[in-house]
């Protein structure tokens, strides 16, 4: 078959790796176009066109592809299938249509559990203890078309959105190579999902990182974890943005966000049920630390009001 690959961030090059591993002949990839990105302003490839044109494959970056221009330029490839791993964008009718096999996406969910642009990290934040990878033929909605394949994924205690994005992008390069084999070999049963049973995983904005210390220490603590790489779990100190990349649920009482123990190497803070230990912060303006050094250079007194 003559393939078609869609991927944008570094989850989708574990797909586009095993395609090329497994001798599938990409004639493309579409990725979208180069970024900004750091302090500087760089302008940066995705890590998807990097890992193309070190495979020698042509690559394409549509700003925007609900355009003639673009489809004809698609379409002059001839694809037998496109295969679509965290593109980044839902596919007009005329795309799902063109390839004969269809559009065959990779989603980072037990489907149709978690739709959307961010499952893993609402995986974590929601406290799921398994998620995984689900392969479905692509239709005009969010992730709703008919499943093919799925493979569970545990999500362990000491994940992130980070360690498990890792792991779930390899589980998916895997499966889509098994989901094609079997598709060629016409042993593919698509399955309905049940929309009863659908949840939804929507894009992370920056606010969805406050900490709300109201709510349990567990819940916060899948918050930290949920939240990395961007835009991490953050809270407020003297009137600056207190970042919290590791923390750890814990017991004691006082008034949500209220600091109940801090030295010692310990910086302990009460919820609206326990308590929770920050295990590594940075301040505005400050290094990334782990506790016991953060409170060597800065102290934090007990009884001050995080995110007051």
């Amino acid at each position: 078959m003559k393939i078609v690959f869609m991927g944008t961030p570094e989850f989708a090059v574990p797909s586009l790796s095993a395609l090329i591993g497994a001798g599938y002949e990409i004639a493309a990839v579409v990725t979208q176009p180069d970024r900004p990105s750091g302090r500087g302003k760089v302008l940066t490839p995705p890590p998807v066109k990097t890992a193309a044109e070190a495979a020698g494959i042509p690559v394409l970056q549509p700003a925007r592809i609900r355009t003639e221009e673009f489809f004809a330029e698609l379409s002059s490839y001839s694809p037998d299938l496109i295969c679509v791993t965290a593109y980044g964008r839902i596919l007009p009718k005329s795309i799902l249509d063109l390839p004969r096999h269809g559009c065959v996406n990779a989603h980072a969910s037990l489907l149709p559990k978690l739709r959307g642009a961010a499952p893993i990290n609402w995986a974590i934040v929601r406290g799921e203890s398994v998620t995984g990878v689900t392969t479905m033929l692509m239709d005009e909605g969010m992730d709703t078309g008919d499943m093919l394949l799925k493979r569970e994924v545990a999500i362990e205690d000491g994940d992130t959105g980070e360690t498990l994005s890792r792991k779930l992008s390899i589980v998916g390069g895997d499966l889509l190579v098994e989901t094609l084999a079997l598709l060629e070999e016409g042993r593919l049963s698509p399955e309905k999902q049940d929309e009863t049973l659908a949840t939804y995983a929507p894009i992370i904005k920056k606010e969805d990182g406050i900490i709300d210390w109201s709510k349990p220490a567990r819940n916060i603590r899948n918050l930290v974890r949920g939240m990395l790489p961007w835009p991490g779990a953050y809270t407020s100190l003297g009137g600056k943005m207190l970042k919290v990349f590791g923390a750890a649920v814990s017991e004691g009482r006082g008034k949500p966000g209220e600091v109940i123990r801090s030295g010692g190497g310990i910086l302990r803070v009460a919820t609206g049920e326990g308590a929770l230990d920050v295990l590594e912060l940075q301040i505005e303006g400050g290094k990334r630390l782990e506790t016991a050094a953060f409170l060597a250079g800065r102290k934090i007194p007990e009884g001050a009001i995080l995110g007051a």
